[in-house]
C-alpha cells in the first residue's frame, strides 16, 4: 500500500537539518514591510522609519515633460523598473486582501506601501494610450555605485504606446491598480473608484495593441527585466483582477474565452514578476471552490496541478529542494520563488479549507494543513532554520546579511557624510569588505541556492541582493503567521 503524500511530506519536512528555534512573525512581518521604505523613491514623507535615506530622483520624467516622481527602486540599484514595480503592488495588495485580517497593527503600513506603488502608477498611466515603463539608464547606473541621494547617472525615460506596445508591463499595471481598488473600496472609496477606472483603461490599452515591451524597448529593459515568458499571461492575469474588482461580465467572458488562446496551462508551476501562469490558476480557483464559478474548473485543475508538481516528495523536473528544505528553481535569485510560490500555497490552503476540499495528486491526496506546513518551513527557513543558523532577512535575528548588495546600504548615508560620493567615488564601499553602515532593516536577499550556502558579499549580487518582488508574496505569509504559527 501507498504512503499517504502527508506521511511523505511530513517525513521530508522533518529530517532537514533545521533549527525550529521559534520565531516572532509580528516583528519579522513589521520589517518586512519596513523595507519598502528604504527602496522609496521620490520626496520622503514626514513618517519615514528608515530615518538614513532621504529624497532622491525628484526630477524623474522632466526630461519628458511629466513628473515621475516616487515609486520604488527594486532592489540594491537605482533604477525603477515599472514591470517588477506593478508585480511588486499587486502582490502586497493580495497580501492584504487576503491575510490583512491579521496583520494587526502593521496593516496600515502594508497599506502605506501599497499607495506609495500605486500613486506612482497612476503618475505612469495619465496619458492615455501610454504606459511610462522605466526611469533610468540601467547600463549608466550599473556603471556607477552611488546613494540615489546623489545619483547624477541618465534618468532617461522609457514609455509604452500604440506604435510601441507592451502588453505584458501595461497588463500588470492593470492588474496593479484593480488589486489595490479592493484595498482601497472602503478605506477610500474614492481613490478605490480612480484606481479601478485606471485599471480599466489602461488593460484595454493592452489587450488591443498587443506585443511585448521587450520587443519595443529591447535595449533599455534587456537583460535586466527582458519579459521572456510573452505577454498572454499579463492578459489573463490583468482580466483575472478586473473581475475580482469589478464583478463585470465582459472580464469573466474575456478569461473563459481566451483561456486556450492565451495558454493558461502552461509552465503551471511558475510564478513571478515575468510568469504569471500558476497565480492566474490560483485566484480564479478560489471561485470554484466557493462553488460561484463552475466555468473556470479548468483553472482549478490547473491549481491542483501546481500544488502537486510543488511539493516536497512529488517528483518534478523543474523543483527540487535542498538538503536544508529550501525550495530552489533556476532563474535568478533563489528566494523571490520561494516566496511566490510559498504565497501561493498558502493562499490555496486557504481556499481549499474553506470548502473542504482538498488535492488529488495521482494515488495521493494533499490537505490544505498540509500545504500551509509546506508555505511555514519555508518562511522559517528564510527566518533561520537552515543549516547556516542564518536569517536572510537584514535586521531579524542574531545573525544576518551585513554586506548585502545595495548602494543605499552600503555607502555612507547623508546624515553620516554630507559631500557628495560620486559614481566611481562608491567603488571603494562595493570592494569594502566591512558591513554597511546602513542597516536595510526587513530586506530579504536573493539567499541560497541547492547547496544552502551563502557567500555575504556584494559582488554575488544574484545570492546578496534584495528586491521588492521577494518582500511582497512575504508580507502575506507573515501576516498569517504572525496570528497562526501552529504547525496544524
Amino acid at each position: 500500500m501507498a504512503p499517504s503524500l502527508s506521511l511523505v511530506l511530513l517525513i521530508v519536512l522533518l529530517s532537514s537539518p533545521a533549527i525550529y528555534a521559534g520565531h516572532d512573525y509580528r516583528d519579522a512581518l513589521r520589517k518586512s514591510i519596513m523595507f519598502f521604505e528604504g527602496q522609496r523613491s521620490g520626496k520622503l514623507p514626514p513618517d519615514q522609519r528608515l530615518r538614513w535615506r532621504r529624497d532622491s530622483a525628484l526630477r524623474d520624467g522632466s526630461s519628458a515633460g511629466v513628473d515621475l516622481s516616487g515609486g520604488y527602486y527594486d532592489a540594491g540599484d537605482n533604477v525603477k523598473f515599472g514591470f517588477p514595480m506593478a508585480f511588486t503592488t499587486t502582490m502586497l495588495s493580495w497580501s492584504i486582501i487576503d491575510f490583512g485580517r491579521t496583520m494587526g497593527p502593521e496593516l496600515k503600513n502594508a497599506v502605506k506601501a501599497v499607495k506609495w506603488g500605486t500613486d506612482y502608477l497612476l503618475k505612469a498611466t495619465a496619458i492615455p494610450g501610454v504606459v511610462f515603463v522605466q526611469v533610468g539608464d540601467a547600463y549608466s547606473d550599473h556603471n556607477c555605485w552611488e546613494r540615489p541621494e546623489d545619483m547624477d547617472t541618465l534618468r532617461t525615460v522609457y514609455r509604452i504606446d500604440r506604435a510601441h506596445p507592451g502588453s505584458d508591463v501595461a497588463g500588470e499595471t492593470a492588474a496593479a491598480l484593480a488589486a489595490a481598488s479592493i484595498v482601497f473600496r472602503r478605506r477610500d472609496p474614492a481613490y478605490s473608484r480612480r484606481l479601478l477606472d485606471r485599471a480599466t483603461r489602461v488593460f484595454a490599452f493592452a489587450n488591443r495593441y498587443r506585443g511585448a515591451y521587450s520587443n519595443s524597448l529591447y535595449h533599455a529593459v534587456c537583460p535586466f527585466y527582458c519579459d521572456f515568458n510573452g505577454y498572454q499571461d499579463e492578459l489573463l492575469w490583468g482580466a483575472a483582477w478586473l473581475h475580482k474588482a469589478s464583478r463585470k461580465r465582459a472580464y469573466r467572458e474575456f478569461i473563459v474565452k481566451n483561456e486556450v488562446i492565451l495558454r493558461a496551462g502552461d509552465t503551471i508551476n511558475e510564478f513571478g514578476w515575468d510568469n504569471k501562469h500558476a497565480g492566474i490558476n490560483v485566484l480564479i480557483s478560489k471561485e470554484v471552490l466557493m462553488g460561484k464559478a463552475e466555468y473556470f474548473e479548468s483553472f482549478k485543475q490547473n491549481a491542483d496541478g501546481f500544488i502537486c508538481s510543488i511539493l516536497p516528495g512529488v517528483s518534478h523536473p523543474q523543483v527540487q529542494y535542498s538538503r536544508g528544505g529550501l525550495l530552489v528553481k533556476t532563474g535568478g535569485s533563489n528566494m523571490q520563488h520561494v516566496t511566490s510560490l510559498s504565497f501561493l500555497l498558502l493562499a490555496y490552503s486557504n481556499y481549499l479549507s474553506h470548502a473542504k476540499k482538498v488535492v488529488p495528486c495521482g494515488e495521493l491526496t494533499a490537505s490544505p494543513s498540509l500545504l500551509r506546513q509546506v508555505a511555514k518551513r519555508q518562511v522559517d527557513y528564510i527566518l533561520g532554520d537552515n543549516p547556516l543558523g542564518m536569517s536572510y532577512m537584514v535586521g531579524y535575528g542574531r545573525r544576518f546579511p551585513r554586506r548585502i548588495h545595495h548602494r543605499g546600504s552600503s555607502v555612507p548615508s547623508v546624515s553620516a557624510h554630507p559631500a557628495r560620493i560620486g559614481c566611481k567615488e562608491g567603488s571603494r564601499y562595493f570592494l569594502s569588505p566591512n558591513p554597511n553602515p546602513n542597516l536595510l532593516v526587513g530586506a530579504v536577499v536573493g539567499g541560497p541556492n541547492v547547496t544552502d550556502a551563502f557567500p555575504d558579499s556584494r559582488p554575488y549580487f544574484v545570492q546578496s541582493e534584495p528586491t521588492t518582488y521577494i518582500n511582497a508574496p512575504l508580507v502575506g505569509l507573515l501576516g498569517y503567521f504572525s496570528t497562526h504559527s501552529s504547525w496544524r
